[in-house]
């Protein structure tokens, strides 16, 4: 399976592909963008494996990423992921995430694309789902709870403080 493509009033979540990889780890080598998500930049290799990883994660689970466009323009990344995560107790649920580009923040970019892929999901029968958060990301932290995330439990994950939620 491949990732359908979603539409809104003004986003499209498409498929990852290869050409991709320039605007991506643009993004991901932002420091609004990799301060609340690790803390370091990602490299292009790191980047590359991260949308391979994306584009197989339909093919293995039926669920995956999408890359966020405003027209023609990638403004980030969306989605369910299998990320198996070394967190005690570990997380059971599909996690959801969301990371956008600086230039497409407070935009309500994210709760739009959101929306959008947890709707599919759900048609999907996929109702449950979780996510963290650093503690410091109030942005993130308000937008979870927008769209219905409640806090579960307080972990530490790479040995960082994390909230996690779950819908």
């Amino acid at each position: 399976m491949t990732a359908p493509t979603l539409t809104t009033d003004r986003l499209i979540l498409r498929a990852h592909g290869p050409d991709d990889l320039d605007a991506l780890t643009a993004m991901w080598n932002e420091p609004a963008v990799y301060r609340m998500i690790g803390g370091e930049p990602r490299s292009r290799e790191e980047v590359w494996i991260r949308l391979l990883r994306s584009i197989g994660q339909w093919q293995a689970f039926g669920y995956g990423s999408w890359v966020v466009c405003d027209g023609p323009a990638v403004i980030g990344e969306i989605g369910l992921i299998e990320a198996r995560r070394a967190i005690d107790p570990p997380l059971t649920l599909p996690e959801v995430g969301w990371t956008l580009a600086p230039d497409a923040h407070g935009k309500g970019y994210a709760y739009e694309a959101l929306t959008a892929a947890l709707a599919w999901a759900d048609r999907q029968g996929i109702t449950r789902t979780t996510c963290i958060i650093d503690p410091a990301n109030a942005a993130s932290r308000k937008l979870a709870a927008k769209i219905g995330y409640t806090h579960v439990r307080d972990t530490t994950y790479k040995g960082h403080p994390v909230h996690v939620l779950e819908r």
